[in-house]
């Protein structure tokens, strides 16, 4: 079938062509023409581009009409149909022969060649020749603002000037006045087998009726005008015999059915339709009036702006059986959306139905970078996954984005059809083009989007991903394919030697922006978010208290007290004359972070604190450590004193200094550091590294591997890689040195809370029920517990059968203290009573 279209975008692959009476179809790149798929073929083969070989949106421009010939139709799995069109010349002028053509014709031709005098034209007809002089082009050429000449594949509306040899040269005008002027006669000889839609004839009115109206036109052919392509202007004044202007606007092959239109822009050759306003595409209309309602067909509405507009059956009701004829008389009134704009129509295409006009997103453009989305899984391959974020709007989830981590088996954790909650990555609405991602942690992210480079301000925090890790640093990307560079000094607070063993690609991380120059898109970046003091630089020594050092690392000192601050103590050390001043982190109290905070709670101004190493000194003070793997790896030899000491499978006692996503750096005594990656940090998966590790924790790494020119260390903390040998004796060595902290913190709470130090695990007491709670614990009191607080969980109440009140007297047994909360936990279980102490 032949038809007249109208183009509506142009893409590198194709052209999305409007047609007559609402419909779509697009033309692929291969059916542009023989000399462009010649062109196309050549550039395949060679891997290289073609100086010759223009993109579709060098050559066309949307709102250019071009004559089209449909090659096929066909069904998606969803039911829609799509229509596929050719423009090549050979296959829309098929109908014409040599012996046909007549100076006069107006017809579609191609571009084959350029020559020195003008321009050899495909115009599909066997065994003759087409030449376009400049002189008959530079009018066009100057019109069209499509570069100085015309380009090989361009489409042409093209008007026989002579004919020569009986047709076998022709030659021809593309100048816009001529196409223009020119009108199809009947002394052009045009039959049924070769008529073009896109002429323009002169016609009489021969019926008209409530559709439409029946014409005939060149001597002996009838057409059809339906109601869509009357002139809007003067319905109501055809009658049978007027003359009127029509052009042709499709041809059946079969049928021989001809349509044509008599809107007004169509009525000379080479005119292009009006379009539509870009802001009303989308637009919710409360009230819009219907005009004139086709049983068959659908509905024409006036609009708000005395436009009208056409909404076809299915779109004025839900379903067929909700539908009710009577709600569209003539002047009833309905609320619609503009869903779609018919160039061949300059008619706007609504809808009635509920869901189109609350949806959120109706084409591309209403999508915007940053949006969350949810869509519907389609398909998944090996390039990613493709989502359907509304009808006739798709998304690409590339592989990468699939999950926060690399999916091996995406098809493991979705099915075709499954919802999901998506970001927009990237929108470009022109080349129907949207980009999305299920990263959890960009979905869910609160920060801001980072979608173009002018928003990229110093100091501004915001989530990326990681899509390159190198020996210099990181490059992360962020919305619309702004990236930036994390350079190697600032991927973390301490030195990375191998940033592609630390971080991967896709990983996402919180990144502040450092520097930007928006006119080159260059952008620096940092992961390290704050230049913060941990929580060891905060205790700041007065300058009286800055002291010459004389002690050396691991020399083991004793402390008095003086002042307990917030996050460590202050103390002097004992038997200097100088009375220097130092200061011990909480954290390193203790080889174990919780039994550090109960001796800092229980230790008191004025104690003395016996056998604390000199840790180091930061310049301003003096770090000690009471860690006592630590200091017995000192004691033992057990360390490095410099980086050109450290070896492969080196097994270091130090402490956690940092924790990062990651990975977490460990710091040993003489200042060395080391990352363990989060591959490396444990036997389980490490999914969050806060929940495996915590700063100040007392480790013993191995040295996997060392790089010596930038002095940086990678670390093993996995517990199977990191034993000596003789695992047994390490935990039991652990375990008595804690139990014997608990021993001491025990002794350092006679002075002021005898009670609880007398309350340890095992010990039986009488105690008095108080309250029974909602989830079945008790809250008991005593004399033995004054001040306490002592409670048993349900399952220690004595099993469900127990039954308890208030006031009740009962024995229990002492389970576990809580010096820091002051609470005492209990069992009144039978079983463990009974047991000898």
């Amino acid at each position: 079938m032949l038809l007249l279209g109208c183009i509506k975008e142009v893409s590198d692959y194709d052209l999305a062509v409007s047609l007559p009476n609402g419909l779509s179809g697009f033309v692929p790149v291969t059916q542009i023409s023989d000399a462009y798929s010649k062109l196309l073929t050549k550039q395949v083969a060679q891997g290289e581009l073609l100086e010759e070989l223009n993109s579709l949106p060098d050559m066309f421009s949307p709102g250019a009409l071009v004559r089209c010939i449909v090659t096929s139709i066909e069904k998606s799995d969803d039911g829609r149909r799509s229509v596929k069109l050719s423009i090549d010349p050979k296959k829309v002028n098929k109908g014409l022969n040599s012996t046909a053509l007549v100076a006069g014709m107006l017809l579609s031709g191609s571009v084959s060649s350029v020559e020195d005098h003008g321009y050899l034209i495909d115009i599909g007809v066997t065994g003759t020749h087409a030449f376009l002089p400049h002189q008959k082009a530079k009018n066009y050429i100057k019109a069209v603002k499509k570069g100085p000449d015309l380009k090989i594949g361009q489409n042409l509306n093209c008007l026989i000037v002579e004919v020569k040899n009986e047709g076998r040269v022709v030659c021809l005008s593309i100048d816009r006045s001529e196409v223009a002027a020119s009108v199809a006669t009947e002394r052009q000889n045009w039959a049924l087998s070769n008529l073009l839609p896109g002429l323009v004839v002169k016609a009489r009115v021969q019926k008209v009726a409530p559709l439409g109206m029946k014409l005939t036109f060149l001597s002996y052919f009838t057409g059809i005008v339906d109601f869509m392509h009357i002139d809007p202007e003067k319905s109501m004044s055809y009658s049978p015999d007027q003359v009127v202007k029509a052009c042709v606007l499709s041809v059946h092959p079969t049928s021989r059915a001809v349509r044509l239109t008599l809107r007004p822009p169509f009525l000379q050759a080479g005119g292009a339709p009006r379009q539509l306003p870009g802001q009303r595409m989308g637009a919710v209309l409360e009230e819009a009036t219907v005009k004139a309602f086709y049983k068959q067909f659908g509905a024409i509405f006036e609009l708000d702006d005395g436009t009208l507009a056409f909404a076809r059956l299915k779109h004025l009701s839900k379903t067929r059986k909700s539908f009710k004829p009577g709600a569209f008389k003539e002047g009833c009134k309905h609320k619609c959306r503009i869903i779609d704009y018919s160039l061949m129509d300059e008619m706007c295409i609504v809808s009635l139905k509920h869901q189109i006009i609350e949806a959120r997103f109706l084409q591309y453009q209403d999508i915007h970078t940053g949006d969350v989305v949810q869509g519907k899984v389609l398909s998944l391959k090996p390039i990613g996954m493709q989502v359907k974020v509304a009808d006739g709007i798709r998304g690409l989830v590339p592989s990468l984005h699939l999950s926060d981590v690399i999916l091996k088996q995406p098809e493991k954790k979705y099915n075709i059809g499954d919802e999901v909650k998506c970001r927009v990555l990237e929108c470009n609405p022109g080349g129907k083009k949207l980009i999305l991602t299920l990263k959890k942690s960009l979905v869910q992210s609160k920060l801001p989007v980072l979608s173009n480079y002018e928003d990229a301000k110093p100091g501004l925090i915001t989530h990326g991903f990681v899509v390159c890790a190198r020996e210099f640093g990181c490059i992360v990307k962020f919305y619309n394919d702004v990236k930036g560079l994390v350079p190697k000094n600032e991927l973390g607070s301490e030195p990375i030697s191998c940033p592609d063993k630390v971080f991967y690609e896709g990983q996402v991380l919180k990144v502040m922006v450092l520097k930007c120059e928006p006119q080159q898109e260059r952008l620096l970046l940092s992961f390290r978010l704050s230049s913060k003091p941990g929580p060891e630089d905060k205790w700041k020594c007065t300058p009286k208290e800055k002291q010459e050092v004389k002690y050396q690392i691991g020399e083991i000192v004793d402390v008095k007290i003086l002042k307990k601050k917030d996050n460590g103590l202050e103390v002097s050390i004992l038997e200097d004359e100088d009375n220097v001043v130092a200061w011990i982190p909480t954290l390193h109290l203790s080889d174990f972070v919780a039994t550090s905070k109960l001796l800092w709670h229980c230790l008191q101004e004025g104690d003395v604190l016996p056998r604390v190493m000199y840790l180091s000194d930061k310049g301003e003070h003096i770090i000690l450590s009471r860690k006592s793997a630590v200091i017995s790896a000192v004691q033992e030899e057990q360390v490095v004193r410099s980086f050109s000491e450290i070896q492969p499978g080196m097994l270091l006692t130090g402490y956690v200094r940092n924790v990062m996503p990651f990975g977490v750096f460990v710091e040993f005594p003489f200042g060395v550091t080391g990352l363990a990656p989060k591959v490396s940090m444990s036997d389980k998966f490490v999914t969050d590294t806060k929940d495996h590790f915590v700063v100040g924790q007392t480790v013993i790494a191995k040295v996997m591997s060392i790089d010596e020119e930038k002095q940086r260390v990678l670390l093993n903390l996995k517990v199977s890689e990191c034993s000596s040998g003789d695992s047994a004796a390490e935990s039991f060595a652990l375990l008595n040195q804690y139990f014997k902290e608990l021993k001491e913190i025990r002794e350092l709470l006679r002075r002021g809370e005898p009670r609880l130090c007398e309350l340890v695990p095992g010990k039986r007491v009488h105690l008095v029920v108080q309250d029974v709670r909602e989830d079945g614990s008790a809250l008991f009191s005593g004399s033995s517990v004054t001040g306490l607080t002592v409670t048993a969980t349900r399952y220690h109440l004595g099993g469900e059968d127990t039954n308890i009140a208030p006031g009740e007297k009962r024995k229990a047994l002492v389970l576990h203290v809580d010096a820091l909360t002051s609470e005492v936990y209990v069992s009144l279980r039978e079983e463990l009573l009974k047991q000898r102490p």
